[in-house]
């Protein structure tokens, strides 16, 4: 029996043996595949950066070769703490830094290569700038992540059985020298035309068997037993299989991993998961605030609007994603004031759509038959209590009306379940009432997860009923809210 499983059989058994006000026993059934309590948290983000820096900056490159003077790399205003707090007013909850990108230059001072920071101008050589990041991150409370690039077009041994030992080498240095990671990050680029030491030449590898990925990921979690591992295949955050930072309509957290090899996977099943996949693997919508992942400054133009970031935002983290946001720094090695500017921006205006719940407190109505019990009764789902959620017996249709107390103009509306039980729903619409009776849809979706966020023309209405049309489970809702993007009322 698998962990995850396990794992739904203890809560199950938990949930069953939990009494209601009354002292009845109610029952609910939580999903086969559930996420960890780690990965609930890891959700709970919502948005997270990247920082891609290192000698591309200087050489104006997205990839470089290896071959790269370490001379070259002199950021004389580099300021972490800069970064972290331009991510932190932009609402980013967690940074991860390109600790080494495919040219194989480091940006701390590894004991297994010379090409790295200590043969730099930056202080001397005596700088280390994953340990000015990851203090920066603790100081200003946000979390820190790493990226190893698996390729390295510097390595004389690339392709060769001694190059994963190199590689397993500085995963010790960067999981043991510098506290508490939170995320690992591991991509798909993977063998190719490179310097290699002085070869020159091009080199391929078998995607899926080169690395022993299960040997390096136990390596991983037994450095960092916390720790998140992003990969095309997780084990515990997967690629959404764009870098548009778009999650699909239909997104599951769940998906099956014998389909999928770090670097070779189907792209549209990465988008959208499975219903019936074996694993539970967070989605993670990665894109660049700048057309290019490194700072160039023929982009300074370019960069994203807070109107084009909002868009990302509703199509990552209001489909069930999470958004992993890049910030480049430039040559002084600081965020460039436009990208700051444009971040702090998305996130006030995040903010602003959802300063106030008009649903909040507001009676929630169905019928007898579909609560299971009083521990999971209707008005948990505007209680604002995260924790607290409403479900049914069975998985047929179910109507839930909110009842609003008076008319209410709103044009977003956020749905939750409580996915430490699993991801249960596959079609539901909203509706609001007409005359005679009748209901007029206004939305309609298939998968919710986490949080779905649906925009809708503005609708001015007392009620709204949710009509959960199908579900892999007996359905469960955590939150039911509405907004309206322009004046609160």
């Amino acid at each position: 029996m698998n962990h995850i499983k396990c794992t739904g059989l203890i809560l199950v058994a938990a949930l069953l043996n939990s009494c209601s006000a009354d002292g009845s026993k109610d029952a609910f059934t939580a999903a086969d595949v559930l996420p960890t309590p780690e990965q609930v948290a890891y959700q709970q983000m919502e948005m997270v950066g990247f920082i891609h820096f290192t000698m591309n900056t200087f050489t104006d490159k997205e990839w470089g070769y290896g071959d790269e003077d370490p001379a070259l790399f002199d950021p004389a205003e580099l300021d972490a703490e800069q970064w972290v707090l331009a991510a932190k007013a932009g609402g980013l909850k967690e940074l991860i830094l390109t600790a080494k990108h495919h040219d194989g230059f480091c940006l701390w001072p590894s004991a297994y290569t010379e090409h790295s920071v200590k043969n730099s101008p930056y202080k001397n050589g005596d700088g280390d700038i994953v340990r000015e990041f990851t203090d920066a991150c603790r100081k200003h409370g946000l979390k820190a992540g790493l990226y190893l690039s698996p390729w390295d077009r510097n390595h004389a041994d690339y392709g060769q059985p001694e190059y994963t030992t190199y590689y397993r080498n500085q995963l010790r240095e960067l999981l043991t020298r510098y506290g508490e990671i939170n995320e690992i990050w591991f991509d798909g680029a993977n063998g190719g035309s490179g310097w290699y030491g002085g070869a020159d030449e091009e080199r391929r590898i078998d995607r899926a068997t080169y690395y022993d990925w299960d040997s390096t990921f136990a390596l991983v979690k037994q450095l960092q037993p916390g720790v998140q591992i992003f990969s095309d295949a997780g084990p515990d955050l997967r690629w959404i299989g764009n870098e548009h930072g778009f999650a699909g309509e239909t997104c599951w957290s769940t998906i099956s991993t014998d389909q999928l090899v770090i670097g070779a996977s189907d792209q549209g099943y990465l988008n959208t998961g499975d219903p019936e996949g074996d694993r539970w693997i967070t989605g993670q919508c990665d894109v660049s605030i700048r057309p290019g992942w490194f700072y160039h400054a023929s982009e300074d133009g370019r960069v994203k609007t807070p109107g084009e970031l909002m868009d990302i935002y509703y199509k990552s983290v209001g489909r069930n994603g999470v958004l992993l946001m890049n910030l480049p720094p430039d040559r002084r090695g600081l965020i460039h004031e436009t990208d700051a500017t444009h971040l702090a921006a998305l996130y006030g205006m995040v903010r602003q759509v959802f300063a106030s719940d008009l649903a909040a407190g507001a009676e929630v109505k169905t019928e007898r038959k579909h609560v299971v019990g009083r521990s999971y009764r209707p008005g948990n789902i505007t209680d604002a209590d995260p924790e607290t959620f409403w479900a049914a017996p069975a998985n047929a249709e179910v109507k839930l009306v909110v009842a609003l107390d008076e008319p209410r103009t709103f044009d977003h509306i956020v749905l939750q379940e409580p996915i430490r039980f699993g991801q249960r729903i596959s079609a539901f619409r909203l509706e609001v009432p007409m005359e005679k009776g009748l209901w007029k849809e206004i939305a309609r979706g298939t998968t919710i997860g986490y949080k779905r966020i649906l925009q809708v023309d503005p609708v001015t209405t007392g009620e709204v009923r949710l009509v959960i049309e199908n579900a892999l489970y007996p359905p469960a809702i955590s939150a039911l809210g509405l907004y309206h993007s322009g004046e609160n009322h």
